[in-house]
């Protein structure tokens, strides 16, 4: 394969610093290209990594890590920051606990000063990722679905997460009111106007991306639900299972907010006998198909589960890219498990011509070499890092 410069219209990872995260307790890595390989034996420290650079953008992270699990052990706190450039303009993001604050509270500090909105990050960097344990995605509960689908709209819509936040934050309210059996009928209309308003704007979110997504035509020209796919990966089907979504199909937005207001209001007592609400934003779901077969994701094989996934990151990092003028950062976490040879080939064929900055792992460095002249590579050893390839790197 040959080598592809290095995009300059979206934001490449110039630099990353480590403190007492994870097993690193000291890491000052530059990288040297778009495209880095990061291998070694399990518990290296190659997840660690991409869980670092998923920590700069709002949220919990790829692993879904608490707070206070993410110190190296026998540390209080920890930290991650990180240069970004594009084309001559730099951006400087860090995040992490501070001595002087309870370790549990994360801060974040854009070009050295404290950020109090973390739709501001949001705004500046967007991040995607697919790990080995999403490879059960499709065959798993919907609260999974979500997540994925949440962080691909986070990159569409900076203040989604709020939203989301939000309708979360007034549903629970909810459900403590109903299960304590006297609530406020004033209090509990209060509480189901905001979870309908929030739910709203969370399901429009989600209803566009997916709707973006399937307007992206395939070669053969169908324009009719067909998610944009690099060759040699399945073009996907995308569907919302969520009411709401779906009334906002022919409704104005206000029209469904009342609907789900008084929807809410006539299922308080069933709600209290189900112990939570049975509409709003975390009923939603995602479903995905193969478009040619029309497969569910839930019945395919493995590796066909894993293409369609890889299809709809690499079609969305296309799609953002077109919009914003800057490509998401793409963390792949062994990205060529269950990929047969061919896919392989399309995954590296796809990378070389994508705009983001990609992060790659593996534990053999062997299957990547299709890479070579694209990508660097580096190899993680208990909290270290050497230099496998291209890229000036230090570990302390």
């Amino acid at each position: 394969m040959s080598a592809v410069p290095d995009a300059s219209g979206s934001m490449r990872l110039a630099r990353l610093v480590l403190t007492d995260f994870r097993n690193y307790q000291s890491l000052h890595w530059s990288v040297g290209s778009r495209i880095t390989v990061i291998t070694g034996p399990n518990g290296s420290g190659k997840t660690n990594l991409l869980e670092a650079v998923s920590l700069l953008v709002p949220g919990r992270g790829l692993r879904g890590a608490r707070i206070t699990d993410l110190p190296r052990h026998g540390s209080a706190h920890w930290a991650v920051a990180a240069r970004l450039e594009r084309a001559g303009e730099s951006l400087d993001i860090g995040t992490g606990t501070v001595a002087d604050g309870p370790p549990g509270r994360r801060v974040f500090r854009l070009d050295g000063q404290p950020v109090r909105n973390r739709g501001e990050v949001a705004q500046r960097l967007s991040a995607v990722w697919l790990t080995p344990q999403m490879d059960r995605l499709f065959i798993e509960g919907p609260s999974g679905r979500r997540r994925f689908l949440d962080r691909l709209v986070l990159s569409l819509e900076p203040g989604h997460a709020r939203e989301v936040a939000a309708h979360d934050e007034a549903m629970q309210g909810r459900n403590r009111l109903l299960a304590s059996g006297h609530a406020d009928a004033a209090w509990l209309g209060a509480l189901e106007a905001s979870m309908a308003r929030h739910a709203v704007a969370v399901s429009a979110a989600r209803r566009s991306l997916v709707g973006r997504l399937n307007a992206r035509a395939t070669a053969s020209g169908d324009q009719a639900g067909v998610a944009a796919t690099h060759e040699g990966f399945p073009a996907a089907r995308l569907a919302l299972s969520c009411a709401v979504a779906d009334r906002l199909q022919d409704e104005p937005a206000l029209a469904v907010e009342d609907w789900l207001r008084d929807a809410l209001a006539a299922a308080r007592a069933t709600d209290a006998r189900a112990g939570g609400a049975t509409l709003g934003a975390h009923r939603a779901d995602l479903l995905l198909s193969d478009l040619l077969t029309g497969r569910p994701a839930a019945t395919a094989s493995t590796g066909q589960q894993k293409a369609l996934l890889l299809g709809v990151v690499l079609a969305h990092a296309v799609l953002i890219a077109g919009l914003h003028g800057d490509a998401p950062l793409l963390l792949l976490d062994e990205p060529l498990v269950h990929l047969d040879a061919t896919r392989r080939e399309a995954l590296f064929r796809a990378l070389a011509e994508l705009e983001s900055h990609v992060l790659l792992t593996g534990t053999d460095g062997a299957p990547f070499a299709p890479l070579q002249g694209v990508a660097g590579y580096v190899r993680a050893e208990q909290g270290r890092l050497q230099d496998a390839g291209s890229g000036a790197l230090e570990g302390l």
